[in-house]
């Protein structure tokens, strides 16, 4: 046979989508395993035409899972970015919307088994250290993917799924405020540096003659702006202590300004060269968590900070997404509890993704 099959499942996660593989299913060793993951979504084609990819970053992701050896958790889920046009695979930094279907897929998959009613399954990021617990909608012991919740990028509605992040700071840097400052000037751009499930470079829009609430088509054809922000992620991701970013898609970056739709904030992230056509569930935390800092350059953007657990709604270009934040402030600074985000997902295709032998013997 001149090809080798893997089980695979199909998942829109939140308003990401791409395989869920079980890790058993996988080759252990990162390079084949990037490798395989290159061949099957077919990276390094802007369509993933010899691929099941869909040609943008946001259906380029993969989740890999196990059962946990870590007593904490009950499942491991490994994360991988693979590029869309560069035959390549990121390993460094995590998904919160993939993630929004580990738990139905741990069922779905029979790594953990469903309770009636509600599911809790504690799960572990493995690229960042992060504990999350996930509540799945199983009723009869079966995952339910119809229910009443609707999410701003994703037509329809959909049983919800209730994410509660637990110890999120210094997710990659070991530390909340990675350089040591509220805010750092950079080429004349004032930033704050924060590491709250996804290290990210946050500034205001107004700083690059923006508002915040331009259409992604429009900031992606914008050069002179992208050119100008990778300089400034470049150099942020050095004083966070993160090398040279520059082949990276982390640290993210963000942009805000004030709210359009009645919401705190409005918001666009970049993953990181182009601008999400939502929002990233983790880069939702960290910029929930820079409007809650004393000192950020995003502080001031909300008129009252509400008390604990604060409900921050950020405005992105298909709608909004909600985070509520369980926080203190202690001398001045900000003390992160835990924070939890509503998410759907939706099992697409059950089945085997055809890899090249010669990518895997």
């Amino acid at each position: 046979m001149s090809q080798r099959a893997i089980p695979f499942l199909l998942f829109r996660g939140g308003t990401s989508r791409g395989p869920y593989f079980r890790m058993d299913d996988l080759p252990q060793d990162r390079e084949t395993l990037a490798d395989v993951l290159i061949a099957a979504l077919g990276s390094g084609h802007r369509y993933n035409i010899d691929g099941i990819g869909g040609g943008v970053a946001v259906t380029t992701k993969v989740a890999i899972l196990s059962r946990s050896q870590d007593p904490r958790a009950d499942i491991d889920y490994l994360f991988a970015q693979v590029l869309v046009e560069e035959r390549r695979v990121d390993f460094r930094p995590t998904c919160g919307n993939i993630l929004s279907g580990v738990g139905p897929a741990a069922i779905e998959m029979g790594l953990f088994e469903a309770q009636p009613g509600e599911t809790r399954i504690r799960i572990r990021a493995v690229n960042t250290g992060a504990l999350v617990d996930a509540m799945v909608q199983t009723p009869a012991g079966k995952v339910s993917y119809e229910g009443r919740l609707a999410i701003d990028g994703v037509p329809g509605t959909s049983a919800p799924i209730q994410l509660s992040f637990r110890e999120t700071v210094g997710s990659v840097t070991g530390s909340l405020l990675p350089t040591g400052n509220p805010r750092d000037l950079i080429d004349g751009i004032e930033v704050t540096c924060l590491d709250v499930a996804m290290p990210v470079v946050i500034a205001r829009a107004e700083a690059f003659g923006l508002t915040g609430a331009e259409t992604p088509g429009a900031l992606d054809a914008n050069a002179t702006f992208a050119a100008r922000r990778e300089a400034v992620r470049i150099e942020a991701g050095k004083r966070m202590g993160m090398g040279d970013v520059a082949g990276s898609v982390t640290p993210k970056f963000a942009i805000l300004g004030p709210p359009c739709r009645g919401g705190s904030v409005s918001a666009r992230y970049f993953m990181p060269t182009t601008c999400h056509p939502t929002m990233a569930v983790t880069g939702a935390q960290c910029i929930a968590a820079s409007l809650l800092l004393p000192g950020s350059v995003a502080a001031d953007l909300v008129e009252e900070v509400a008390a604990s657990p604060a409900r921050l709604r950020l405005e992105h270009p298909s709608g909004h997404i909600d985070v509520v934040v369980d926080y203190e402030l202690v001398d001045g600074g900000l003390r992160l509890r835990s924070a939890g985000i509503m998410r759907t997902a939706r099992l697409l295709v059950r089945g085997e993704v055809m890899v090249p032998h010669a990518v895997w013997p």
